[in-house]
């Protein structure tokens, strides 16, 4: 196999596949193929078992401040919307109550500033404060063995999206694939990118792809390619992998606990999976890897090419590990996947969300969990937040930690602007169809019925 196309797109994980869908059904590109390394589409991070199954609203994530919540929550709503549409069924999502849980005064105060002052209560029309009774009435395992004068609040919503995100990768990959003019090639390996006076070209374990515009959506492989390309040089990865706990029918839906300071990874929490009710997950864990996927020996010679093994990713890591909330924080998640020793660790951290849980209502779940790549910035010796995206001449790398699946779409939409300036207005968006198709399927009170703001970024 081998071909030449207007654009390629490297990796079908939830990043890639909603690119595919949005350059395939919204606009003219005359060609666009899909390269996946894997046998299926989404088989790495974006499987359903490998992640949190979140769609982040940026409601009940303490750690987002409000600017961050703003662009989180438009993304957020834009795959929902298009999961309202697509998904009558809910085969690929389930709909449940969610709540951050507030215990003691000094979190209880917390998120009354949060909802009242800091403006998130006016930013969420259906987020709204439930006391120890609400709560009970709507989790009782998280009211239940807990101490009567323990002050309780919770910011609820009932906007609990729980994703299958790989089943829902395979739905834009599907619908891609109704078009004449994508193909898509699954246990194809990108072996080398090259660019050449026009485009790039890729050599692969199929043969050699030509492009006139490449976008890499490979996870912690993004940024791998990248530097072979001579970008990125300024980023090495932090790889963190996440486990998860299961235990049977404890909650309803989602419930948080609030973020410790500083820390980058999600607070521990509990939830329904999205495909049986009746099990609960919690976690995730967060354990140093180095590796650029979950139990794959072989990535970790990845790892070390996007590392380099230079002084200023070595100072980076010393820096950043030596902080005294993160460092005791990795080296208690590291005990988290002892046998047996770290069930029992690990159940204080269940217990903050059920209280009566104890160490034989829960176990480590087998081959669950996946590798997340936080950034570092090497000039700053720092982790950087979020998601990281780097353009080149017809050319973009995406880096997706969470919340990267949940604005998946908002993603698209944004690359696929980048994506027509690439092609010197050759093509058109037609980013009216694609709201229609998404964010204006998703539902509102009625007061917020009119319009949602435009994306500018």
């Amino acid at each position: 196999m081998a071909g030449t196309y207007d654009l390629v797109i490297v990796g079908g994980g939830i990043s890639g596949a909603s690119l595919l869908y949005t350059t395939a059904k919204f606009t003219d590109i005359e060609s666009i193929a899909l390269i996946e390394k894997e046998a299926e589409i989404a088989a790495i991070n974006s499987k359903h078992t490998n992640n949190s199954q979140t769609l982040h609203f940026g409601d009940i994530e303490t750690n987002y401040k409000l600017e961050k919540a703003e662009s989180v929550k438009q993304g957020a709503e834009t795959l929902a919307g298009y999961l309202e549409k697509h998904d009558p069924d809910r085969e690929m999502h389930a709909k449940r109550s969610k709540m951050v849980l507030g215990v003691g005064d000094e979190e209880v105060q917390s998120l009354e500033e949060r909802y009242y002052e800091k403006g998130f209560g006016d930013l969420y029309p259906k987020l709204r404060p439930i006391d120890r009774e609400e709560i009970a009435e709507i989790e009782p395992k998280v009211v239940e063995g807990r101490d009567s004068d323990e002050e309780l609040l919770a910011l609820q919503t009932p906007d609990g999206y729980v994703v299958d995100y790989g089943a829902t990768s395979k739905s834009f990959v599907e619908a891609a694939e109704e078009e004449a003019n994508v193909d898509v090639y699954t246990s194809t390996e990108v072996e080398e990118i090259t660019e050449g006076y026009e485009g790039f070209t890729l050599d692969t374990t199929a043969g050699k792809f030509d492009a006139d515009v490449t976008v890499v959506a490979a996870g912690s492989h993004s940024l791998q390619m990248a530097k072979s390309l001579g970008y990125g040089q300024d980023s090495v990865l932090l790889p963190i992998a996440g486990s998860f706990f299961l235990a049977d029918d404890f909650l309803n839906g989602k419930v948080y606990t609030l973020q410790m300071k500083k820390l980058p990874f999600a607070a521990v929490h509990g939830d329904a999976d999205v495909h049986d009710s009746s099990i609960t997950r919690f976690g995730p864990t967060a354990k140093l890897v180095p590796t650029l996927e979950r139990g794959r020996i072989s990535t970790v010679k990845d790892f070390l090419d996007v590392f380099d093994l230079n002084a200023a990713a070595v100072l980076s890591y010393a820096n950043i590990l030596a902080d005294r909330i993160l460092l005791p924080y990795v080296l208690r998640n590291l005990v988290y996947d002892l046998p047996k020793v770290g069930t029992e660790q690990f159940l204080p951290q269940v217990q903050k969300v059920v209280p009566s849980a104890t160490i034989d209502d829960i176990e480590r779940a087998k081959g669950y969990g996946g590798v997340r790549p936080q950034i570092v910035n090497l000039e700053e010796k720092a982790l950087d937040m979020g998601e990281a995206k780097i353009l080149g001449d017809e050319i973009i790398f995406n880096i997706t930690p969470s919340p990267g699946a949940s604005t998946s779409l908002k993603n698209a939409m944004r690359d696929t602007r980048t994506l027509m300036d690439f092609f010197d207005g050759e093509y058109e968006f037609d980013e009216e169809a694609f709201r229609a198709d998404t964010i204006d399927n998703f539902p509102r009170p009625e007061e917020t019925e009119a319009e949602p703001p435009r994306a500018n970024d």
